[in-house]
């Protein structure tokens, strides 16, 4: 059932809810109520086999409210959903953000044992959070006893400090992909152009990946691998919501940062809103709008800021996956070990996932092969193909992961 009561408004965005167990299992059957501000029932629906319900049409402001560095309203509506399901506790997210003309995504954990409640903080181009201090970009890691890593690795999780690097704040275990989709959620609009939108993210994963490569904050003596915290770090927000352009992206270049000649760690590439506050020969987020919209590209968005000898590079490997790439497209006629290795992940995905069709894993990629990837494809949000590209492969082993339990879930502390 769907109770529809919202007024009409200026503008509409989607939310799409979806709800797994402590196992990465998806729940069918659980009971997604969503509510206004004023704790108005607007929608009540069931999640599908997938754990996934519809998407969900809600009122927003209008969509110019974002695209405006000198405007004072919220651009984003907030709503707050409320998940039963028989077996578990209660749960409830508080401010989920929803975007004009944007699919936001809610990914719930629920319990058999523990209810909670996740409020989310206000985006940091709508709320003041303290200004971040300036850094050196290149890093000094000659210095006895630094800790380095041999060479520039996708990590498998990032070891999230919620708080300033010296606070007794939770530590937080999670996927790196995931980590660079909720800073960016958090950080920039997702209704900004897609040029925009990938300078953006190269700038945060690029940044990110310096933390890493360096292992700043492990040379300082802590556990972890960077803090939420924009004074020092990026902002990321615990349970937020992300949006389907921001994760399409990311799923697309999670294995790139930017670099300069001869320097072999990734760049720290700083960055500041542009309006609230200015950062001269950093990114600027409302700048990098403004330059999008005038057609530029990401690249010549990032040059524009950190000068023209700044160029994209890959990551050398990437941890945590059962296989790597291939290298080209799988498709209909595609053979060999990759193939099966693809219909093994595939297959076993769908025990968990039963919309996705079974598969026999015989290396031969023929019109079932296409069909389970095609689902998948629709269950994730990612372009209908049947064809398994970069982003689809590398999807498809983050989910295996999850669904057999290689991993150890994105919450662990």
């Amino acid at each position: 059932m769907i109770i529809r009561t919202q007024e009409e408004s200026t503008d509409r965005g989607e939310l799409q809810v979806n709800v797994v167990d402590d196992e990465n299992i998806p729940i069918q059957d659980a009971k997604v109520i969503i509510r206004d501000t004023d704790n108005q029932v607007v929608e009540e629906i069931q999640t599908d086999r997938s754990g996934q319900t519809e998407n969900i049409t809600l009122s927003t402001p209008p969509l110019a409210y974002s695209l405006d560095e000198n405007n004072e309203q919220r651009p984003y509506a907030n709503y707050n959903v409320e998940i039963e399901a028989e077996g578990f506790q209660l749960e409830n997210i508080i401010n989920v953000e929803v975007l004009p003309d944007e699919l936001a995504i809610q990914n719930i954990r629920i319990s058999r044992q523990v209810s909670g409640t996740i409020t989310i903080e206000p985006h940091t181009l709508y709320k003041e959070y303290p200004e971040k201090i300036p850094e050196a970009e290149i890093k000094d890691v000659n210095e006895p006893g630094e800790i380095v890593l041999s060479r520039v690795v996708v990590p498998e999780y990032i070891v999230v400090h919620d708080g300033t690097p010296e606070s007794s704040a939770e530590d937080y275990y999670v996927l790196y992909r995931d980590y660079i989709k909720n800073v960016a959620s958090s950080e920039i609009y997702a209704t900004w152009p897609e040029e925009t939108l990938r300078a953006n993210i190269l700038a945060i994963m690029s940044f990110t990946m310096n933390r890493v490569y360096t292992e700043w904050y492990r040379n300082k003596g802590y556990d972890f691998t960077i803090t939420s915290s924009t004074a020092y770090d990026q902002k990321w927000i615990y349970g937020r919501n992300v949006y389907e352009s921001i994760s399409r992206i990311v799923d697309n270049i999670f294995n790139l940062y930017l670099s300069r000649p001869d320097v072999r760690q990734p760049i720290l590439t700083q960055y500041c809103d542009g309006k609230q506050v200015t950062c001269p020969n950093w990114l600027s987020q409302w700048g990098s709008c403004n330059l999008g919209e005038q057609g530029r590209t990401a690249i010549e968005i990032l040059r524009y800021y950190y000068g023209n000898d700044i160029y994209i590079n890959s990551a050398e490997q990437i941890s945590g996956v059962p296989a790597s790439w291939p290298g080209y497209n799988l498709s209909v006629g595609s053979r060999g070990e990759k193939v099966m290795q693809l219909q093994e992940q595939l297959d076993t995905i769908a025990q968990a996932y039963p919309a996705i069709p079974r598969i026999a894993a015989d290396g031969i990629y023929g019109e079932k092969t296409k069909a389970a990837v095609a689902e998948f494809q629709h269950i994730f949000n990612m372009p209908i193909s049947g064809v398994v590209d970069f982003a689809t492969w590398y999807k498809i082993s983050a989910i295996y992961v999850g669904v057999t339990r290689i991993g150890e879930g994105v919450d662990r502390r």
